[in-house]
């Protein structure tokens, strides 16, 4: 179920460059959205809407919260709306994490940490977020993530803010003291196949969340097509409908 309508944003900041952060009130989707899920933003002037992840849920205030990155013009002209203006959106989409009662990892590369936001504050001091940016001046939501009572392991590919190295070098030491039950990943495909392979190394249950060019979000026009593996067999999933969160078993990372 999801709602659609025109509804106001109530926050705007920058959180690095050509990377935004809006608060939409929206209460009816508030109140059905889960972590993991996304919207689909329309843009003043364009046809087609754009899949964002839905960074934080905040069903007492009635809020989703949104961070994105301008890699068109779509996003740009997203980028352009300010605080008081209204925003069309369809939310929330999609198939969500799985909350658990255990302990989690939750592991995003770039704009892929936005949607660990809300996974992770579903865990507070029971989870631990490792986090991947290309320099410093990238590094994006660790004060909100410290803010959820959750660990957090920073990392760069230049050495510029927290650990010289990659996530999946971080998350391997990690996992050789820390009792995990669950992983949660979102980045580049890649470092999700990278971590699918140490949770099954590991014997750990892994979700992670694909992201895919999309069109109307509801599975209609066939377009984000994702290869998975089930009882043996080859199929082919809708990450707008069935995913974006999909259980790294049945992946095929490389199909």
């Amino acid at each position: 179920m999801y709602k659609q309508g025109l509804y106001p944003i109530i926050g705007k900041s920058a959180s690095a460059k050509g990377i935004f952060d809006i608060t939409v009130l929206c209460p009816e989707a508030a109140e059905l959205a889960q972590a993991g899920q996304f919207a689909q933003l329309l843009a003043p002037s364009f046809f087609l809407r754009r899949p964002i992840s839905i960074c934080g849920i905040d069903k007492q205030k009635g809020t989703l919260r949104f961070v994105f990155e301008v890699r068109g013009s779509g996003t740009e002209e997203l980028s352009h709306l300010n605080v008081g203006d209204n925003i069309d959106l369809i939310a929330p989409l999609g198939h969500g994490f799985t909350v658990t009662d255990g302990r989690a990892v939750c592991v995003g590369g770039g704009i892929g940490v936005p949607p660990m936001v809300g996974i992770a504050a579903e865990y507070g001091d029971r989870a631990a977020v490792i986090s991947g940016f290309r320099s410093a001046s990238a590094v994006i939501l660790q004060d909100d993530l410290r803010a959820a009572g959750c660990e957090t392991i920073l990392c760069t590919d230049d050495g510029s803010a927290g650990i010289h190295g990659f996530v999946t070098t971080a998350l391997e030491e990690y996992l050789q003291s820390n009792k995990t039950d669950i992983i949660y990943a979102c980045g580049p495909m890649p470092m999700l196949k990278a971590v699918a392979s140490i949770a099954r190394k590991h014997s750990i249950r892994c979700e992670v969340s694909l992201e895919q060019r999309m069109a109307c979000g509801v599975g209609a026009c066939l377009g984000c097509a994702a290869v998975l593996e089930r009882e043996g067999r080859e199929v082919f999933a809708h990450v707008c409908k069935d995913g974006p969160v999909f259980d790294a078993k049945e992946v095929r990372f490389d199909g």
